[in-house]
């Protein structure tokens, strides 16, 4: 595991010491100051190996954290554990700078000792932590800290504290989505998922519980097949109507892989495929999920370049919108290569602006927005200068945007909230859900 925590200034100075084994000695200071930080060229790579030694390392502003090891372990844990030490300190006192670390080091060392035993990751959460971890140091823990904690350890709720009140209880969720896409030039998908996350921002008083409905393919198939059930039990008891018709499944989606927050109930998803939880307070994570079944690819980019000779290439490149003319999408930008070689480019688009980067070797297209079911088109006649090397390798077209809608078809069935204590009802509460679609790595090849 890991065998030391060291956090560092600009100029390599220590700032923090944590030593967990005895395997690491002094000199692994010194080694990763003059190897890395000191060093001629900057490392281009988080994992540095020296005298058998790994030193995983990340930099924020002008501080360096740094893990020691000699084992081979986790890397992934590592960085893993590195960036959660982050998120702590900062939910501890704010940016994370030389002053600040300075300023806190008592702390800092205590919350090393909490998160880390004998190199062993441990307890990482900020609310529980926060619960016996004060930012003014050590104090003595109360009763009611002690009870906290305590739930916390044992599986109770240990991310939302009892007491909270609000005027007004509001519940906001966004439903956020990245489209990744490959097309080839004639238009054929090679490939394409869509990554997509559940953030939900809770102002709620009390304890509440929340319960989630999606419209995912085996939640709509179970309610099909329940309607069907009933349905022909009714047709068993009345002979005259034999035809049944059902659309539901049309509109479900197949999610591939998914993840929750700790405080979704697990069990209750795995028998009644409903998502309940108990939210934290304020904005978080509920879930994350991937599918790469029937998405709705909200442009498609239809590119035609042609060569003329060796010194001239025309490009015409046409943008398609199919998503719903109600709807609008916006900060669209369209990156087309350009030859290393282009000495001048002249162009001409029907909508937003174009201009070539020679600095990037691309002609980049920018349109403020673009209403569904509506194409545009750019034109360039590309001026080369002779070239005797090898041929251009024409890199695909990409494509950034953001849409109003979920790609996959994701959507939320019911958002219910329940309060037994404070007995305020679910129409009381105010909720708002919205939808983002966003590219990722969204290509055309040319």
């Amino acid at each position: 595991m890991i065998g030391g925590v060291f956090i560092y200034n600009h100029k390599g100075e220590v700032l923090i010491s944590r030593v967990y084994r005895d395997d690491i000695g002094r000199n692994a200071v010194d080694a990763f100051r003059v190897n890395v930080i000191h060093a001629r060229q900057q490392s281009r790579f988080p994992v540095v190996n020296i005298a058998r030694t790994s030193f995983f390392y990340t930099k924020r502003s002008n501080i360096w954290l740094c893990a020691v090891a000699k084992q081979n372990i986790n890397a992934a844990m590592v960085f893993e554990f590195l960036n959660k030490m982050i998120d702590i300190m900062q939910s501890y006192f704010g940016k994370i700078s030389e002053e600040n670390v300075k300023n806190n080091f008592v702390l800092i060392y205590e919350l090393l000792d909490e998160i880390l035993d004998f190199g062993y990751p441990q307890n990482s959460d900020t609310g529980v932590l926060k619960t016996f971890i004060t930012q003014q140091g050590v104090r003595p823990i109360t009763r009611e800290e002690q009870t906290n904690v305590t739930s916390a350890v044992t599986g109770q709720i240990g991310w939302r504290r009892e007491g909270i009140k609000y005027r007004r209880n509001e519940l906001f969720l966004d439903v956020i989505e990245s489209v990744n896409l490959l097309m080839s030039q004639q238009g054929q998908v090679l490939s394409t998922h869509v990554a997509g996350r559940v953030v939900m921002k809770s102002y709620l008083s009390g304890m509440p519980e929340c319960k989630f409905g999606i419209n995912d393919k085996i939640t709509v198939e179970n309610r099909t097949k329940n309607q069907l059930d009933s349905t022909n039990s009714t047709n068993n008891n009345n002979p005259t109507n034999s035809t049944t018709t059902t659309t539901t499944t049309k509109t479900a989606i197949a999610i591939d892989d998914c993840q929750f927050h700790q405080c979704v109930k697990l069990s209750k998803f795995e028998s009644e495929h409903s998502i309940s939880f108990i939210p934290p307070d304020g904005e978080f994570e509920l879930m994350r999920y991937r599918t790469t079944k029937d998405i709705s690819l909200p442009f498609r980019v239809i590119p035609l370049v042609r060569e003329i000779g060796r010194t001239k290439m025309e490009v015409k490149v046409v943008v398609k919108s199919n998503f719903k003319p109600t709807l609008i999408g916006q900060k669209i930008e369209i990156r087309i290569p350009t030859p290393p070689n282009t000495c001048d480019v002249q162009l001409l688009c029907m909508k937003g602006k174009a201009k070539h980067k020679s600095s990037e070797n691309a002609i980049v297209w920018k349109m403020k927005r673009m209403g569904g079911m509506k194409e545009s088109q750019l034109s360039a006649e590309i001026e080369l200068l002779p070239n005797d090397k090898k041929k251009w390798n024409r890199p695909p077209i990409s494509m950034n945007f953001e849409v109003p809608f979920a790609p996959s078809g994701f959507k939320v069935r019911y958002l219910k909230v329940f309060e037994h204590k404070l007995n305020y009802s679910d129409s009381e509460t105010i909720k708002w859900v919205r939808y983002i679609g966003k590219s990722g790595l969204y290509e055309t090849r040319c």
